[in-house]
């Protein structure tokens, strides 16, 4: 392959990869999104081109240009006086400063878009804005010198009348045809009076924001507000607080109530504890004095029992010693009349002459206070009758004495110990009388006095015991 060939295959290359890319990317150059492309043709044909798209340009027979399509916004500060009037009509204008935000854009026709580039944004950014802020600001002065000071709070003008009733003044007929009731007023006449400037530049006015209206009114009214506010506030709050504090109270009185009942309670529950503790002690005092007269009886029923016991044990004890008293003075007369009866004649005589000179008074005594009477029938044995019972008196006295002599002068039963009242009584203890041995029979001289006559005993005498 000759290297012509090779030539004409770069070149060709050469032309596809590079050089048409960039012939093409002339011809079609890209508008991006918020901006428009204006292209201009040799013969004054105009195209306009909204992004983001490509608009056709051919660099030696069109011109273009790019404008922004954005809105522009523009801080206003508007300080003028409003057509406001007083009672009587006259004029009373108030100074006041609205503080705004206007923003345009520019119009959607070509007409307008070329108007735009050609005279609006042709200026620098600079004048662009003053331009904008001296249009809308005059504009806006304009508005107020027209709208009452209520009317930049978009609320309804009212005058008062004759009577002193409050009338509502009637809206210009232009403006009334231009808004609505809800349109915000200022707005309206700004739109309608800055439309003509603005479409003479290529822009059309889209909204006006008013961010605050100063005024010594609004200030007024701002701290009557305020002021009211803060009353019904206060009134709010000390409605608040009376309520809360009638609740407290409620509530202080419900408790008290609750307590009171409590107190109540507890005072009926401590009586009727008291009471319950008077019956219990009251059922303990009966019990313990049941317990004390139950135990009283039982002590009472036993003393009676013991002392029944002791005087029935005392009793038999004192009829076995009366009975062993008796038995052994039974046992002593008998054993003293065996021994008389084998020979204590001469013992008895013995004795006798022993006790005369105790009983001779006693016999003396007696015979000298009876009265002795004899009767006989011979008259001889009157005197030896008389003395034969002298001597019979005498001897039985004689033998009485001694009898009772020998008893009382033997080893006699001692009487028993007293004993306590809890113990049994023990059983008398009686010894029997010793009967004294019969002496050797010692025969005395023989007296004047006849011999005694031998005296027996059937049965023991009568005694007193112990």
């Amino acid at each position: 392959m000759p290297p012509t060939n090779y030539i004409v295959a770069g070149g060709i290359l050469f032309f596809l990869l590079i050089l048409l890319p960039w012939i093409i990317s002339r011809v079609l150059s890209t508008v991006d999104a918020g901006t428009i492309r204006i292209v201009s043709w040799l013969r004054g044909a105009t195209r306009v081109y909204k992004g983001p798209c490509k608009a056709i340009e051919i660099p030696l027979l069109t011109t273009s240009t790019t404008i922004p399509s954005k809105a522009i916004n523009i801080d206003l500060d508007i300080a003028d006086q409003t057509a406001d009037i007083d009672r009587t009509g006259q004029p009373r204008p108030v100074k006041v400063r609205v503080l705004a935000s206007a923003i345009v854009s520019v119009g959607d026709s070509n007409e307008t878009i070329k108007t735009a580039a050609n005279k609006f944004f042709a200026k620098p950014l600079v004048e662009q804005t003053s331009t904008l802020t001296d249009l809308l600001t005059s504009t806006g002065r304009r508005a107020i010198n027209l709208l009452h000071h209520d009317e930049l709070f978009n609320s309804k003008v009212t005058r008062t009348g004759p009577d002193g009733s409050q009338l509502p003044v009637p809206a210009s007929p232009t403006l009334s045809a231009l808004a609505s009731d809800d349109d915000d007023r200022l707005a309206v006449i700004i739109k309608s009076a800055c439309s003509r400037e603005l479409q003479d530049l290529g822009l059309v006015f889209n909204s006006l924001n008013i961010k605050e209206v100063q005024s010594e009114v609004a200030e007024a009214r701002r701290r009557q507000s305020a002021v009211e506010a803060k009353a019904n506030a206060d009134i709010v709050t000390a409605d608040q607080e009376r309520r809360a504090r009638e609740a407290q109270l409620a509530a202080e009185q419900a408790i008290n109530d609750k307590q009171r009942e409590l107190e109540q309670r507890k005072a009926q529950n401590a009586a009727a504890i008291a009471e319950a503790e008077a019956a219990k002690q009251l059922a303990l005092a009966k019990q313990r004095e049941a317990e004390l007269k139950a135990t009283q009886i039982a002590q009472a029923n036993a003393d009676a029992e013991r002392v029944k016991v002791q005087a029935e044990a005392g009793a038999e004890a004192e009829a076995i010693r009366v009975r062993k008293v008796a038995d052994a003075q039974a046992e002593a007369i008998l054993k003293v009349n065996n021994a008389i009866n084998q020979g204590g004649e001469a013992y008895l005589a013995l004795r006798q002459l022993e006790l005369l000179p105790e009983i001779v008074p006693s016999i003396a005594s007696a015979l000298a206070q009876a009265r002795l009477v004899t009767l006989s029938s011979d008259g001889k044995g009157a005197a030896g009758g008389a003395t034969d019972q002298i001597t019979s008196v005498i001897q039985t006295v004689l033998a009485a004495q001694l009898v009772n002599r020998s008893i009382d002068l033997g080893d006699a039963p001692a009487a028993p110990p007293a004993q306590p009242r809890s113990q049994e009584p023990q059983a008398a203890s009686v010894k029997p009388a010793q009967v004294v041995a019969p002496k050797p029979e010692v025969r005395p001289a023989q007296s004047p006095i006849a011999p005694k006559p031998k005296i027996t005993f059937d049965a023991p005498p009568k005694t007193n015991a112990d």
